[in-house]
């Protein structure tokens, strides 16, 4: 008769060798469900079928207009755009490019949702252009990658439904309120210590800009702004589901950015599909992989061992939140965002949400911002590796530079962690 202990340290054990072997995330998490079910002597059919299940659920019908979406814009002319009107808005003060660069990443967040994006899109301008004004590379590069982690966190993010799958239906519009006071919380924060270092170091001021051009730029950045308005607008009136709010917004990205910025042709519209399946194809693979991972997490009570096993150390719950970051920054230094919402959410929702009572939407973006931090630290970090070639700089002088960003950013977390007002004080205010 199979072992439940064997079938647990065969399933843990699989997974992270194959990991370590830098096996794809979405055939590690295959790979080790089949090796499990097969010891386990479950039926193969069982697995498959946990798999289709796993990414046959309407909510995450969004995930493809939300990627489209995002895609269409940061191609489209909108990076431009929000750098245009962030700099009119703050480029004044000193190391003016760095606070638009952290404030077009703010507003960028608020239409692409992804961090990887992010960085392609405003980093292909900014960095270049703060080097050229005088900016250290390294710095430029820094200010770049850990405001991108924004867009992790300020909605609408597609990560946000991922984590609310995971979480067996956490409220996406009250995640999407949720995330907004803290992404906006990290913005600032990070435009402050940008401001410091760029005093030290004695960064140049942008020039004043006139009232007729602040108009044309503001014009020109709210079209593409209204994106993010129509899916969190359409989701907290109850007007649209998320689905119906990310499929609309797809429509509007699409006339907005062919029509009226018209700044690439319908002939380029056959890649930007391209590139949105690919990045679809990854992610629902991934959900289908993980569904079956956690089938079998459930199916070996591995999430209620490891709940008593932490409980087991400390039964403080300041320690335990601060035990619970220590790990999710750790998992996120050597792991990517998805994969991880959905392996770590069965395990630690029933420590987080079952013994200490914080509410889903808290644990779900004190979630997001560990991942997201993670999305910007070596060695594994994907934003931060897009920067460092965008950039020119090596990973390790990178890395170096963002040490105050990233004090910054684990005090943020902090305060998300041990703060809840921060997270529930707007969903509370708009959804009860």
């Amino acid at each position: 008769m199979p072992d439940i202990s064997t079938a647990s340290t065969i399933l843990l054990a699989t997974f992270f060798i194959l990991l370590v072997l830098r096996v794809p995330i979405t055939f590690t998490l295959a790979v080790s469900s089949i090796a499990t079910a097969w010891y386990l002597d479950l039926p193969m059919m069982a697995i498959i079928q946990r798999m289709v299940q796993g990414v046959k659920s309407f909510s995450l019908l969004a995930i493809p207009f939300f990627i489209l979406a995002g895609e269409i814009m940061s191609r489209g002319g909108i990076s431009r755009r929000l750098i245009g009107f962030s700099n009119v808005l703050i480029g004044r003060v000193r190391g003016g490019l760095a606070q638009v660069n952290v404030l077009a990443s703010m507003f960028f967040g608020g239409i692409s949702g992804s961090a990887v994006a992010d960085v392609s899109s405003i980093g292909t301008i900014m960095i270049p252009v703060m080097k050229q004004k005088g900016y250290d590379a390294d710095y430029s590069t820094a200010v770049t990658v850990t405001s991108a982690c924004q867009g992790i966190i300020i909605p609408p993010s597609h990560n946000m439904i991922i984590y609310s799958l995971a979480a067996g239906g956490v409220s996406v519009g009250r995640l999407f309120l949720g995330g907004f006071v803290p992404g906006v919380t990290l913005g600032l924060a990070l435009m402050a210590i940008s401001y410091v270092i760029a005093v030290k170091r004695n960064y140049p001021k942008e020039r004043k800009y006139s009232l007729k051009e602040g108009l044309v730029a503001s014009r020109d950045a709210v079209l593409g702004l209204l994106t993010a308005v129509i899916i969190i607008g359409g989701v907290i009136s109850g007007v649209f589901t998320a689905t119906e709010s990310a499929a609309i917004a797809t429509v509007y990205a699409f006339f907005i950015t062919f029509f009226v910025y018209r700044e690439i042709t319908l002939r380029t519209f056959p890649a930007i599909l391209l590139n949105a399946l690919k990045t679809l194809a990854m992610v629902m693979s991934l959900i289908a992989a993980a569904s079956a991972f956690g089938y079998l997490l459930a199916y070996l009570q591995i999430p209620a061992k490891a709940t008593q096993i932490l409980l087991n150390i400390t039964e403080s719950r300041v320690a335990l939140l601060l035990l619970i970051n220590v790990l999710l920054l750790l998992l996120g230094m050597i792991m990517d965002m998805a994969p991880l919402i959905l392996i770590t959410t069965p395990i630690l929702y029933p420590v987080v949400v079952g013994a200490l009572g914080m509410d889903p939407v808290h644990f779900g973006i004190m979630l997001m911002l560990n991942l997201g931090i993670g999305l910007a630290t070596p060695p594994v970090g994907s934003a931060m590796f897009v920067g460092c070639a965008i950039g020119k700089v090596s990973v390790e002088k990178a890395a170096r530079a963002m040490v105050p960003f990233y004090v910054t950013m684990v005090i943020v977390l902090l305060l998300v962690t041990f703060v809840p007002q921060i997270v529930m004080f707007v969903p509370t205010l708009l959804m009860g």
